[in-house]
């Protein structure tokens, strides 16, 4: 059996503002050739498919024109689709009726027998005569066994459906929206924190002896965990923030024959860039001199994401303008500019009471701020001056209006 492994795509996602189906449209193009020429039998999708719970119409379009032309292209070809956090469960699988007509099965939800217990056959699906797929979808509170904590109800949640394929299939694969332990973040992303304050940090390998392949969703790094090859995250085949500007994008293909699993990355080159200039927070001028290397061009929709990173020690009311006007003619989307400060060390100045800063007048609060921040001694006159003056405004405003009460 060849399986190909994919998750995360956050349809509908927009990059600071930027429309992304155009990168979605060529990423899903390129999956389906994959899909053709390693004449895959199963495609498993592990998750946040779409960016939000309620995705537009034309982000569904995206999905539903993929599975059309999947099926169609390749008509023995499973699709098993599993719902992430980013999704709604329910929206998700509302179409199943119509969907598993084309060997497409989605599970976005746990449902309940009806005496109220886990319906833990509806998660089961079979793949061949002696091949199942545990299509788990992202679990919440509730969807799991109770027990004494979120940790061990996914595990027990596994080890069940593990014992119960057991007794009628020899392989078993199995599909997870979570956060592994012994996976690797990316720095600084914001965009796969961890769920519910690290409760969600399953030690997934303890329950997969039984299990062929584990195809994980949810961290967009491509990942094997624990150092089992046939545990493993796809990873996001776009970069979902600058903080994954460095991940190879990719797909996993699985190949499972003779009770042996061999997993190999895809590579996807991703049509749109992402730029970070200078490589560490510079002064504007240095950043000015970066962007004059940038391609000349007009805009499109496969130019890269720019985001600039400058180096500052007090406020620049025109920081953007001049930035903005240096990328005229330039063949980048600037999508943020962040400005960073130096870090102060060795402060003089000691931390603030709770008291003390209740009863710090607007001056001193600034001027103690603008201190801390920037790595000054005190507040630059023409500053301190406009915010006297603001304040003086603000009193008389204050004034005037008690007066004609």
């Amino acid at each position: 059996m060849k399986l190909i492994h994919t998750a995360d795509w956050h349809l509908g996602q927009t990059f600071y503002g930027y429309d992304r189906s155009y990168e979605h449209r060529q990423m899903l193009a390129w999956l389906l050739h994959q899909i053709a020429e390693t004449e895959a039998d199963l495609l498993l999708i592990s998750g946040d498919v779409f960016d939000t719970p309620n995705p537009s119409a034309a982000a569904q379009k995206l999905l539903f024109d993929f599975l059309h032309d999947a099926t169609q292209k390749c008509p023995n070809l499973k699709i098993i689709i599993t719902a992430g956090n980013h999704d709604s469960g329910a929206r998700l699988e509302s179409p199943s009726p119509i969907l598993e007509s084309f060997n497409i099965t989605v599970r976005g939800t746990v449902p309940r027998t009806e005496d109220n217990g886990i319906d833990f056959n509806h998660l089961i699906i079979p793949v061949s005569n002696d091949a199942c797929c545990l299509a788990v979808p992202y679990l919440r509170i509730g969807d799991y066994p109770s027990t004494p904590n979120h940790n061990e109800g996914i595990k027990e949640m596994y080890a069940t459906l593990v014992q119960m394929a057991r007794e009628q299939y020899g392989t078993i694969v199995a599909m997870g929206h979570l956060h592994a332990s012994d996976s690797i973040l990316s720095t600084g992303d914001n965009s796969e924190r961890i769920i519910i304050g690290g409760l969600d940090n399953v030690d997934i390998s303890s329950v997969t002896q039984h299990i062929s392949y584990t195809a994980l969703g949810h961290l967009h790094k491509a990942q094997s965990i624990g150092g089992h090859d046939n545990i493993r995250y796809s990873g996001a085949p776009l970069p979902m923030s600058f903080a994954e500007r460095d991940n190879r994008q990719s797909i996993t293909l699985v190949t499972i024959e003779n009770d042996k699993t061999q997993t190999k990355k895809i590579i996807y080159d991703t049509p749109v860039k992402l730029l970070s200039i200078p490589d560490e927070p510079q002064p504007l001028h240095e950043a000015l001199s970066a962007i004059e290397a940038l391609p000349k061009g007009e805009i499109t929709a496969g130019s890269p994401y720019l985001e600039i990173r400058i180096l500052v020690d007090g406020p620049e009311p025109t920081l953007r303008m001049q930035i903005e006007k240096a990328l005229e003619g330039r063949s980048v989307r600037l999508t943020r500019i962040e400005a960073v400060s130096p870090k102060v060390e060795n402060s003089t100045l000691a931390p603030l009471t709770y008291d003390e800063l209740r009863n710090m007048s607007p001056i001193k609060l600034a001027t103690d701020y603008y201190c801390r921040h920037y790595g000054q001694e005190q507040l630059p006159p023409v500053l301190k001056e406009m915010l006297m003056n603001t304040i003086k405004e603000v009193e008389t405003e204050n004034t005037n209006n008690e007066t004609h009460k």
